[in-house]
């Protein structure tokens, strides 16, 4: 069950080119990992260590530099590692990771 803040999160990024993996409308994870990167970026963001829509915004431009240095049919694409890297560079930027 989401919260109202999960409930947002996901919802603003419904359609846009951020949007994650979906499967019969549900997200979809091929590796527990995966679940657990993309509730700590949802948790941080809640308890105030980054904004969520600066999240996007990195998420938004890495997957984009991904793309210019990619072929898009490239089978290297995890939608999730880019997530993961995003989710560390916050850390960094937010000091948590000191």
């Amino acid at each position: 069950m989401q919260t109202n803040f999960e409930h947002f999160a996901v919802g603003s990024m419904l359609g846009q080119s951020d949007m994650p993996p979906k499967d019969n409308g549900n997200l979809c994870f091929g590796a527990p990992w995966q679940r657990q990167a993309f509730g700590m970026a949802l948790a941080l963001s809640k308890q105030g260590v980054f904004e969520w829509e600066d999240f996007r915004s990195e998420l938004i431009a890495t997957i984009a530099a991904w793309e210019a240095a990619h072929d898009k049919s490239d089978p290297s694409w995890n939608y999730y590692e880019i997530w993961l890297a995003v989710l560390e560079t916050m850390v960094e930027r937010s000091g948590l990771g000191d």
